[in-house]
Order: structure tokens, then C-alpha cells, then sequence
């Protein structure tokens, strides 16, 4: 059990003895810590109920707390309020357990669930950019926690490699070179195994041909007949998009890499098309697919709606699928070869009316309970101006050139703070990589999740204040102090034992750990465990600079403050490991 929770079986147990409900005795940390360390608003409700004083039902309630070994003092406070102080004894007890335990005091869901997080959604032949950014870190610090927690969790970049931006690309090449093998009619293969454009040409391609497309309906149909006989499975064009898909997703995996977010799966909207023909068949027996204007639709409207839910067209009047189909179908293929107990998607909040129609249809058709589809949708990431960020020529900024842009700003900041000095070239880069990627996944991460947010590079690589250079800092600290303690023969960990209140208030937040993960897995917002790391390297450095460590003269006293030490250095590093970042040997 978390701290919490153990606190608030304690006091609920000692509500139960009054006769009253025992989720009255719900405990949470003090509003006014220079009080107390945790307090219950349970008396003011059972009051209530049971037509009481309030201060007479908390005044009950702290007598039969009285005694009792876990706490220094119980006191009521206002109309009822019941203010708690931990013993000194117990936190020494709590926290010493934490040093045995691989989790740290981190929270473990007792009923763990099989979960997929799809949150990559790039686009073939589309680099990827700043607008790419929030989902891949977000989805990817959630997939850590829920792993953490003890979900079994697959994470699916979903790749966007069948819509009408393939049709694009292909009519595209068709008018720049149309002599290539995979136009000509009936041609079924074999196709050359090397693609007959590079990188750079499929991604010159795409923004031309989809500007040209909009400027001129003759050439947008050229791109939906494309888009139909590739769905068809005309054999040069499956070819051409075999090699679209690979030149995009190599350079993907690297910059997906660079940033520290790992997939387990590359599948796309593509693996999902063999399911259309089954599944059309399906709704259209059991009558959800419904003819109009030539297209197939589905309806998902309801009659408690207070705005308006537009049908999903599931084929369109030229017998292609968009987004709605193929992410249906994608609901089923996971359920047929994962058998998910829940699917996580974490893309902006652009698309809340798209998840909520897939959702429904889902419900509708039996497919997968809409309960268990989840919309993680989030906010913008802004430039100092309040909108999108984007180059200094108003461009979108592609993501190895930000991640390259936040690399060399954290060199530079290393050399004004005097960081890493001596170092070789290899190890500064290395060293300013990992601090310019923490800056950037910090600032994200520390924003709530559903927060539009300025990203200010000054302000967030600085190694002071709430940022991802601060806490890499925090790291590497606490690892040079421990190395010192062992080099001044400071000698080994022993039991904890709370003395000072800088002692005391480490501890507390170590016992915090499990409750922020827990709040942060439930709510699905990372910034919470943020928070916690934040607070945390901010309560230790209270800790070290006021408690002696390697010359404290009583053994027992050194003894237990390395343990301390050990255990805010191993919290931290965690905690750093589930948000994403990764710290340096040295700084």
C-alpha cells in the first residue's frame, strides 16, 4: 500500500469503530504542512449524515488514534478537521522498507491489465516535426508507467501509410517519371527491390503534390484513383508503396531514437485493410452499414446528445476507406492478436470528434467496449508568440533539426555553467545530447498533459528551477556524493533513523512516491510524477546541505543518512527512467 493508503485504512478502520463508513477515514497530505503532515476531512460529512458536531465526531475519532504507534500527535483543527503527524519511529520503519524494495515505494495496480498505446500517428513520406513531438514523449512516458505498475503494454507507432497521401505520391511520380516499370498496365512483377527515388525526393514530393492536388480538382482525382487501385492491390503501385513505407520508416526509427521513445510494433493503416471487405460484410448483415449517396456509413448519434455526431463513412461513394474504417479495423486486428483489456491513444485534441465516433461505432458493432478505448488527447506545444511552434521563417521545423537545435543550446549551456569540462569531444556531445533532450521532454512532460504550453529553450535548459537539466543534475549529484562517502570511508548503509526535520521531510517524500505514481497512472497525466521528482531533488539538496554525511561522528547517524541518500539517488533515477530522461555518468 501506498502511504496514503495505509494512513486511510488506519483512520477508516477507527470510523468503522464509530460506527460510521469507512471511506470517511480518507487521508491526504496536509493543506497546512507547517500543522501537520496529512489530515482527514472525514468527520465533516459523517457529520452530516449522522446529524453530529463534526468536532465531536473527529474528537472521537482522535481518541481512538491516540496511542497508537504510528503517529507523534492527532488534533482537530476548525469545524473537524483531524491534523496528523507521523511518529518518527514509523517513518524511520516506512522508509527503511523502501531501501529492500526493487520499486522503490512505487505503486503496483493489484488487478493488472493487457494494454496497447498507440501514440506515434507520423505520416509516411512526412518527416517528422515539432507537431509530432507531444504524442511520441507523452505516449511514451505512459507506456513506462503503465509497464511500471505492471500492465503488459504494447506500444504501436500506427503508422498513417494508406490515405489519400499515398494516392498523392503516386500520381505524383506517375507524371515526374512515367515510363517507370510500376505504371504500366498489368504489369504484376517482380519490381526492383531498390526504390527509384531516395528520402529527399519522397519528401520533396508530398507537399508539392498535395498543394497541387487542392489547386486543381483534375489532378486530386488522379490522386483518389491512385489511392483506390493501390487499396485494390494493383500490384506496381503496392510496390511503390512497399518503398515509400520503408525509406519513411527508417529515418523514423532514428529520429524516434535520438529522442528515446521505442515502439513495439511499425504496423500501419495498411495492416488493418485486409479486415475492410469482413467487416463491411458484417455490418452490413447486421444492418449498422447504411447506404447514402453511395457511400457506407454508420450511425452513431444518440438521442441524450447536446451536439451534433455526424455519421462515420466507412467507404466512401468511390469505394475507398478513410481514417474511421481503417481505425476500426485496427480495433479488431489488436483484439484478435493482442486481446487487449484496453487501447490508449494519445493524439492531439484535434481529433476528439474522430476518437469519439470510432469509439461508438466500436460499441455499436460489439467490436470492443467504448469504455475501454481511451482518447489521451493533449495540447499545443506554442512558440513565444502563443501559436505553433515553427521556424524562425515561419516553416514547420523538422524533428532531428530541433533535436540537433536543443543538443547544441545544451553545449552551450554546459560551457557557461562550467559542466563537463575536460571532457573529450565524444563524451560532450554525449553529455549535451542527453541534457538537450531531458530539457525537451521536461518541459513537456511537466506541463499537464491537456495544457497548451510556450516552449521558452532559454528558460528550460537552465540547471536551475523546474527543469529536465536541473534534475539530471540532481542525479549525477547524488551519485557524486555517495562515490565520495565511499572514497572518505564513510562506511556502509544502515537502518534509518529520523532525527532532524530535514531528515524527516526526505522521508515523507520518499513515502510520497507510490500516491504520485499512482495518481499519475490513474489520471494519465505525467506531469504529476514531475512534481514528485522535482520536489524530490529539492528536498534532498534541504537534506544534504543541512545533515552532515561523511564526517557525521556517530556511526549509527552516517549510517542512516547514506541510506537515505541511496534511496533518494535510486527514487530519482527511477522516476527519471519513467518520465524518459536519461542522466549523464558525470556533469
Amino acid at each position: 500500500m501506498t502511504i496514503k493508503e495505509e494512513l486511510s485504512k488506519i483512520v477508516g478502520d477507527a470510523f468503522v469503530s464509530e460506527g460510521l463508513d469507512f471511506a470517511l477515514g480518507a487521508v491526504k497530505p496536509a493543506d497546512r504542512p507547517d500543522l501537520a503532515q496529512f489530515q482527514c476531512n472525514g468527520a465533516l460529512p459523517a457529520a452530516k449524515a449522522a446529524k453530529k458536531n463534526p468536532r465531536d465526531i473527529a474528537a472521537a475519532i482522535e481518541a481512538r488514534l491516540a496511542g497508537a504507534p504510528q503517529f507523534a500527535e492527532i488534533s482537530v483543527a476548525g469545524p473537524g478537521f483531524i491534523n496528523i503527524t507521523l511518529s518518527d519511529a514509523y517513518l524511520s520503519e516506512q522508509a527503511g522498507a523502501l531501501t529492500s524494495d526493487d520499486h522503490c515505494g512505487g505503486w503496483r495496480r493489484p488487478a493488472p491489465e493487457k494494454i496497447v498505446i498507440d501514440y506515434g500517428g507520423a505520416n509516411v513520406a512526412k518527416p517528422l516535426h515539432v507537431g509530432h513531438l507531444r504524442a511520441a514523449i507523452i505516449g511514451e512516458c505512459l507506456k513506462r508507467i503503465c509497464r511500471f505498475a505492471g500492465d503488459a503494454v504494447t506500444g504501436d507507432v500506427h503508422l498513417g501509410d494508406w490515405g489519400l497521401q499515398m494516392g498523392q505520391l503516386i500520381s505524383e511520380l506517375a507524371l515526374r517519371q512515367p515510363t517507370l516499370e510500376y505504371f504500366v498496365g498489368g504489369a504484376t512483377g517482380p519490381f526492383p527491390s531498390d526504390p527509384p527515388i531516395t528520402l529527399a525526393d519522397l519528401e520533396e514530393m508530398y507537399p508539392l503534390a498535395s498543394a497541387a492536388c487542392k489547386a486543381d480538382p483534375a489532378r486530386a482525382d488522379l490522386a483518389r484513383k491512385a489511392t483506390k487501385e493501390l487499396q485494390d492491390g494493383r500490384p506496381g503501385y503496392r510496390a511503390l508503396w512497399r518503398h515509400f513505407v520503408d525509406l519513411s520508416v527508417a529515418a523514423m526509427r532514428q529520429d524516434y531514437d535520438d529522442l528515446g521513445v521505442e515502439f513495439d510494433l511499425w504496423k500501419g493503416e495498411a495492416d488493418a485493410d485486409p479486415l475492410i471487405p469482413e467487416l463491411t460484410g458484417d455490418l452490413s448483415d447486421r444492418g449498422i452499414i447504411e447506404e447514402s449517396d453511395g457511400a457506407k456509413i454508420i450511425r452513431v448519434a444518440r438521442d441524450d446528445d447536446k451536439k451534433e455526431m455526424p455519421p462515420i463513412i466507412f467507404v466512401n461513394s468511390q469505394g475507398a476507406v478513410g481514417y474511421h474504417a481503417t481505425d476500426i479495423a485496427t480495433i479488431v486486428d489488436r483484439k484478435r492478436t493482442l486481446g487487449p483489456d484496453r487501447i490508449l491513444y494519445v493524439v492531439d485534441a484535434r481529433q476528439r470528434l474522430h476518437f469519439e465516433q470510432v469509439f461508438r461505432a466500436a460499441e455499436r458493432a460489439g467490436y470492443f467496449s467504448e469504455d475501454r478505448l481511451e482518447h489521451l488527447w493533449f495540447g499545443t506545444m506554442n512558440g513565444k508568440d502563443g501559436k505553433p511552434f515553427k521556424t524562425r521563417e515561419g516553416g514547420t521545423l523538422k524533428l532531428r533539426h530541433f533535436i540537433d537545435l536543443v543538443t547544441d543550446k545544451a553545449r552551450e549551456r554546459l560551457a557557461e555553467s562550467g559542466f563537463a569540462q575536460g571532457y573529450d569531444d565524444a563524451e560532450t556531445t554525449q553529455v549535451a545530447r542527453k541534457v538537450g533532450v531531458a530539457a525537451l521532454k521536461f518541459a513537456d512532460l511537466s506541463n499537464p498533459r491537456t495544457s497548451d504550453y510556450i516552449f521558452d529553450l532559454d528558460r528550460f535548459m537552465a540547471f536551475e528551477g523546474k527543469t529536465g537539466p536541473y534534475l539530471l543534475y540532481a542525479s549525477v549529484r547524488v551519485r557524486s556524493i555517495l562515490a565520495k562517502a565511499k572514497a572518505a570511508g564513510a562506511g556502509e548503509a544502515g537502518a534509518i533513523r529520523i532525527a532532524a526535520s530535514e531528515e524527516r521531510d526526505l522521508a515523507l517524500m520518499l513515502l510520497g512516491f507510490g500516491d504520485a505514481l499512482r495518481e499519475a497512472y490513474e489520471k494519465r497525466m505525467p506531469h504529476i510524477l514531475c512534481d514528485h521528482a522535482f520536489s524530490l531533488a529539492q528536498v534532498f539538496s534541504k537534506f544534504y546541505a543541512a545533515c552532515r554525511i561523511v564526517d557525521e561522528a556517530d556511526a549509527g547517524v552516517r549510517a542512516s543518512r547514506l541510506s537515505l541518500a541511496i534511496l533518494a539517488g535510486r527514487q530519482l533515477d527511477l522516476i527519471l527512467s519513467l518520465l524518459g530522461l536519461e542522466a549523464p555518468e558525470r556533469m
